[in-house]
């Protein structure tokens, strides 16, 4: 992938190189979507615009002002029927439009939580390790004091997340019974 540049010039390399990234992965993410799963995304891209919302509104109103002048006022005649069916199709070809697009947005969502949670254990494994690293050197280095600090060798160490998981379920416990 290319780096593209600053246009401000304000922005760190590393930075710019997220932002890129980041980028990268919301393309590869439509990458791996199929035709159709991009059809029905443009589909619903297209409908959720003010435009057809405006369209809708003035289609209903004529059609009901057409509606009442050819059956005398009556909302029993065969038009209002069909603007009933009309509406009711058009309502689960949205809901079924915005059902499948969401489960695409869904994925995403939990590629990017996994990723995240991903670089979360990471970083806290590096944390953990450069903390080692210096209490190591603070130990070894002879102009240093040596003395023992309990926090940092328990910060020394990453966190393992099934006994977070655990502790967050064991606080969690009494309010779920309430």
């Amino acid at each position: 992938m290319t780096r593209r540049p600053d246009p401000q010039g304000v922005l760190a390399a590393a930075t710019i190189e997220s932002i890129d990234q980041l980028a990268e992965f919301h393309l590869e993410h439509h990458r791996h979507a199929t035709r159709m799963q991009r059809g029905i995304d443009g589909v619903t891209e297209r409908l959720g615009r003010p435009a057809v919302v405006i369209a809708l509104v003035v289609l209903t109103g004529a059609w009901l002002v057409f509606a009442a002048l050819r059956g005398g006022g009556r909302v029993d005649q065969p038009a209002f029927a069909w603007l009933e069916l009309a509406a009711t199709l058009a309502a689960l070809l949205v809901a079924l439009l915005i059902l499948v697009t969401q489960r695409r947005e869904d994925q995403l969502a939990e590629r990017r939580s996994q990723l995240t949670l991903e670089l979360a254990l990471l970083a806290d494994k590096r944390s953990a390790k450069i903390i080692a690293l210096l209490e190591e050197l603070r130990r070894d280095h002879p102009d240093l004091a040596d003395r023992h600090d309990p926090q940092s060798q328990e910060m020394a160490a990453p966190t393992d997340p099934h006994q977070v998981i655990a502790a967050i379920d064991a606080r969690a416990a009494p309010d779920r019974s309430e």
